[in-house]
């Protein structure tokens, strides 16, 4: 007679969570009995509201979906309770679980984290890896417990951060590689063959939500710390700069990873602009920056040589008279 399959009661609301509600949809040893996700919310400039990439593939997989505000109220309690779930699956939901839901999993509740936990616990694990120059990282399941990611860690993978890696390729990479852990961790765990292990505490990191202006940037910085704060808020929320046009007003350029160049030389002050092989060079602490792509505030995305035709020709002609 063939084994049962696991109840799995799904939490996850961006991009990344519906990877991986992807994968466990199709994992031969389950049956996804309840998806929940947060409740759809204005979004864009026009604020028309838009419900997340998990409910749009729950509702393409007739999947039950569920978008309570929260699990303050006793009957969304019940309602959660009566799915009778083997496992709960959580990917980037957004919402706190209290013990009295995390108690309800016959086997667990796993989390899908991106980072090597017990380092960058918290909301931008993928962000801050790249903002601190970190090579590798990886995705961790842990076990829920009502601390902030802090629970035992049933599975870990590595995966190497390359010196041009976005936050917008790193999370695709780790959604990939979280969507194989987690099917892995529901298959050892439904067998009973892992023995999950404490996190060390002393070795936590965190990694808070990021801010808009965390995305102004400082070229008195050597220019690989530079690198790594504009890819690593790159597409959201973005790295900055105010240039000062020909007569004199200040508009703010939002500025797309770019490369480390040659020796900036000393005579040059950090925050110079040069046009350089086609490219907008920046000159920082050490090195030149050279970016391709910039988008001034209210316009178009522009190439180095329209942005310099545009904007940097004029300046440079007036600095020359």
């Amino acid at each position: 007679m063939a084994e049962a399959k696991k109840k799995i009661v799904f939490m996850g609301t961006p991009e990344f969570a519906a990877t991986i509600l992807e994968a466990v949809s199709l994992w031969d040893g389950g049956q996804i009995v309840g998806v929940y996700t947060q409740p759809d919310k204005p979004a864009g400039r026009g604020r028309k509201v838009k419900c997340s990439p998990v409910k749009e593939l729950a509702l393409q997989k007739g999947l039950p979906l569920f978008q309570p505000q929260n699990f303050k109220s006793v009957e969304e309690v019940e309602k959660l309770a009566k799915l009778q779930p083997d496992f709960l699956v959580v990917a980037a939901y957004g919402l706190i679980l209290p013990r009295v839901v995390l108690d309800i999993p016959k086997i667990a509740p796993l989390n899908v984290h991106a980072s090597l936990l017990p380092r960058y616990r918290g909301a931008a694990p993928i962000q801050r890896a790249i903002l601190q120059g970190e090579k590798v990282t990886g995705i961790t399941i842990m076990l829920m417990e009502e601390g902030l990611d802090s629970g035992p860690i049933v599975l870990q993978r590595a995966m190497a951060i390359d010196i041009n890696d976005t936050a917008k390729t790193l999370h695709d990479d780790l959604a990939k590689l979280g969507a194989e852990l987690i099917v892995e961790a529901l298959e050892k765990m439904s067998a009973g063959k892992i023995t999950p292990l404490p996190q060390p505490e002393h070795l936590a990191t965190y990694a808070p939500k990021l801010s808009k202006e965390e995305g102004l940037v400082d070229f008195n910085r050597p220019a690989w710390e530079v690198h790594n704060q504009i890819r690593g808020l790159f597409p959201w929320p973005g790295a900055y700069f105010y240039f000062t046009k020909a007569d004199g007003r200040q508009i703010k350029v939002d500025l797309f990873p770019g490369q480390i160049g040659e020796k900036v030389e000393d005579s040059l002050v950090p925050g110079s602009i040069q046009f350089k092989e086609n490219k907008i060079a920046f000159a920082c602490k050490d090195n030149f920056y050279l970016v391709e792509k910039l988008k001034p505030a209210n316009g178009k995305l522009m190439e180095a040589t329209a942005f310099y035709c545009g904007f940097l020709s004029k300046c440079l002609e007036n600095e020359q008279r």
